[in-house]
């Protein structure tokens, strides 16, 4: 699927802020696609990166996994080896609301990854945080089944596909 954020908020402009929504210019861009779409999957956790590597090993054709690590810039969420894992299950990409590492080699990854920054340490494992639940950040709510957007020139939420 081809697409122009700037284009779609031409397209959709009388819905903007309503069933399309422009997420705050926040995030780094990593991984091999610069541009990547699909319906959203959520996890809401801090510092333990546990329910990524299960989101990642299940089947995510045409899904985004949207995280909210709450803003940590303490530790990563996301390493190559998780993202090995989610290109290997067909996941189309990830948007972070914290740290990655192993950027150099996400780089290298066919898949999209939007993140706050990098941060070299690897996060805990306790198991703990919530999946498939509302996760608010950079102004916009991301419902699960919802849609994202995501290129050169920011990340979309739409409550509908778009293109």
């Amino acid at each position: 699927m081809t697409f122009k954020t700037p284009d779609l908020c031409d397209e959709f402009e009388a819905e903007l802020g309503k069933t399309v929504r422009v997420v705050a210019p926040m995030f780094q861009r990593y991984g091999k696609r610069t541009s990547f779409s699909g319906e959203i999957v959520t996890l809401k956790i801090f510092e333990d990166n546990s329910l990524v590597r299960e989101a990642f090993a299940e089947d995510g054709k045409g899904k985004v996994l949207v995280i909210d690590g709450g803003g940590s810039l303490r530790c990563a969420l996301v390493g190559d080896q998780l993202a090995i894992l989610a290109q290997k299950n067909g996941w189309e990409g990830a948007v972070v609301y914290g740290c990655i590492r192993d950027s150099g080699d996400i780089n290298g990854i066919d898949i999209g990854v939007r993140a706050l920054n990098t941060h070299p340490q690897k996060s805990i494992k306790k198991g703990v945080g919530d999946k498939n639940i509302a996760v608010t950040f950079g102004g916009v709510t991301f419902n699960p089944g919802e849609y994202l957007y995501a290129d050169e020139d920011g990340v979309l939420v739409s409550s509908k596909t778009l293109c």
